[in-house]
């Protein structure tokens, strides 16, 4: 779709919300007899290979885009090949320095640009391989067509599970992401929507994008995420909260190892449902990485598919238009299964628990189901009273919105770099504040490459945590 149509739309006082938020429902789905739903998918992006030994396996893609053919799921949606993000539209967000360090270098060149590597974090975690720029044009292409459609009311969900790359910062690769689509699709809806809501159930904290939007009232942004002061990115947590018109805006849910289906779904209920009526957001993005799922390869959570499916059906019936991504996820053969159940959750579709014939059968051996066994590989350390306390933090934040006087909303200027540029300096601040008091180390660690484990520090001394 020509960006035309948008590029110079702002809003006009009457579409502005009157206080805090809208009190319409303008921006909520039309009645419709079945959920309009577009999937975005390019063949070739998960042709990518990030080296031998690395985790994170693009071909996942491939194997999820299989199981949701051959359980005919695409006959329920519409299905787009996605255009590439223009190197303009990436920089619609990245800076033109580091956009330029991604086109040009490559393994045969990468000794010429070994003085840029710390300056751009490439290295153990995010390596230079083959084609790299063009698979972040790919999956950032996709979030940003999927974002359009919301905008055009083509669809009431949208789904590109090639993106979610949520650690990727303005200026710098991190965590295995190199481009934020996250913000990049985000950026777009704020042409149009009032405001946007980001949701994030990966094991990780999405960083890189609450950095993105830590100072505008426009986007909330909600992380569930192990927390322990160690485990990558060692950011999230519950005191972080926004700055200036942002401030109360990032909503972090820090939890411990080994949290159960039934702990997690009623937490994400009950948080969800506070912020859903406080914030009202006029569109919805939710990161559903697949690390938070039991015996995943960087992950220590107990999480079966079904009740991480069950957190996208929470989000659904909120009845919001909604741009659904994809993210961590580095057991590759429990990445496709949620990912593939997380669809036919989004079109109202129930599986057979026999996974149907396909190319890729030997990769789900040996049971070759639809739901493996995913629960109780770790000791949950969530005890019902440190949950409670979490609950309430969160609760306690939201109430601060519910108490301030009226505000307007950002109004979303012509030029979107400016609107960033604008809360660079406080957004550099923070973060060298952070860096300052947690000591936060910008790299995974070294121990993936050895046993498929992630970091796994112990939780930093901080009374609230305290269950004694």
């Amino acid at each position: 779709m020509p960006s035309s149509s948008y590029d110079n739309a702002t809003f006009s006082q009457d579409q502005r919300s009157k206080g805090r938020y809208m009190t319409d429902k303008q921006y909520r789905l039309a009645s419709h007899n079945k959920t309009r739903v577009a999937y975005f998918h390019d063949e070739g992006v998960g042709n990518y290979h990030y080296g031998e030994r690395h985790p994170m396996k693009p071909h996942r893609l491939t194997l999820t885009n299989h199981l949701v053919l051959n359980y005919g799921l695409h006959e329920k949606m519409e299905i787009f090949q996605p255009r590439r993000a223009t190197d303009d539209e990436i920089l619609n967000f990245h800076s033109s320095d580091y956009v330029d360090f991604l086109k040009r270098v490559t393994p045969d060149n990468a000794d010429q640009f070994e003085q840029w590597f710390q300056r751009f974090n490439v290295g153990d975690d995010c390596p230079i391989f083959d084609g790299m720029y063009d698979f972040c044009q790919r999956y950032a292409g996709a979030s940003i067509e999927a974002s359009r459609k919301l905008i055009a009311n083509g669809a009431d969900i949208c789904i590109n599970w090639s993106g979610g790359l949520h650690h990727a910062k303005k200026s710098e690769a991190s965590g295995f992401c190199y481009v934020n689509d996250i913000v990049l699709g985000t950026l777009e809806l704020l042409r149009y929507f009032p405001r946007v809501l980001y949701v994030d159930i990966d094991i990780h904290h999405g960083d890189g994008v609450q950095e993105a939007f830590y100072s505008t009232d426009r986007v909330m942004t909600v992380s569930f995420h192990k927390y322990n002061g160690d485990f990558f990115p060692a950011t999230g947590h519950i005191d972080e909260i926004g700055t200036s018109l942002g401030k109360y805006y990032s909503v972090n849910v820090p939890l411990r190892d080994g949290i159960d289906d039934d702990a997690y779904v009623w937490l994400f209920k009950e948080v969800m449902d506070a912020v859903m009526g406080t914030f009202q957001p006029s569109a919805i993005v939710l990161q559903c990485g697949a690390d938070s799922l039991g015996c995943d390869r960087l992950g220590v959570f107990n999480l079966s598919i079904r009740a991480h499916g069950r957190c996208v059906q929470i989000m659904k019936d909120y009845q919001i238009p909604l741009m659904v991504v994809g993210g961590g996820g580095y057991t590759v053969r429990n990445v496709a299964r949620c990912w593939t159940y997380e669809t036919s959750v989004l079109v109202d579709t129930e599986l057979d628990e026999n996974l149907p014939p396909n190319d890729y059968r030997t990769f789900f051996k040996p049971d070759f189901k639809l739901h493996p066994d995913l629960k109780g590989r770790v000791e949950n350390q969530n005890d019902r009273r440190y949950l409670l306390k979490v609950r309430e933090r969160v609760m306690e934040q939201l109430r601060y919105l519910d108490a301030a006087p009226s505000i307007q909303m950002q109004e979303i200027p012509p030029d979107i770099q400016g609107f960033l540029d604008g809360e660079e300096e406080q957004r550099d601040r923070r973060s060298d504040a952070m860096k300052d008091e947690r000591g936060v180390d910008r790299h995974h660690g070294n121990g993936w490459y050895h046993d498929d484990k992630d970091n796994d520090g112990e939780a930093e001394d901080s009374s609230w945590m305290d269950t004694d």
